[in-house]
């Protein structure tokens, strides 16, 4: 479906677009677009910027997943427990060790 409106270009060169076509596209504030020129039209689209690093595997997306619902069902422990936790372990390691 097609959307025409009419918007005006701001004293910054800003461009205002209709809060019904950003819902229509998905369009939020803060949301990077692509912007350029063709054919004497300036052509604007949703653009996702994401290193390929920054992708999850699917394994990935599982564990954070799992990790999400043990904090929602309250099962964490906080960082100060699990830094005295490790090094308990990491005691008791040496003095097996010895």
């Amino acid at each position: 479906m097609s959307v025409r409106t009419v918007s005006r270009l701001g004293q910054r060169r800003q461009v205002v677009i209709p809060k019904s076509l950003c819902e229509q596209m998905g369009i939020r504030e803060g949301d990077f677009l692509e912007v350029t020129g063709r054919r004497g039209e300036v052509v604007i689209r949703p653009k996702k910027l994401v290193d390929a690093d920054d992708v999850l595997t699917p394994e990935e997306e599982a564990m954070v997943r799992k990790g999400m619902e043990q904090i929602r069902k309250g099962q964490y422990v906080t960082l100060e427990e699990l830094e005295d936790a490790l090094a308990r372990k990491t005691l008791n390691r040496r003095r097996k060790a010895s």
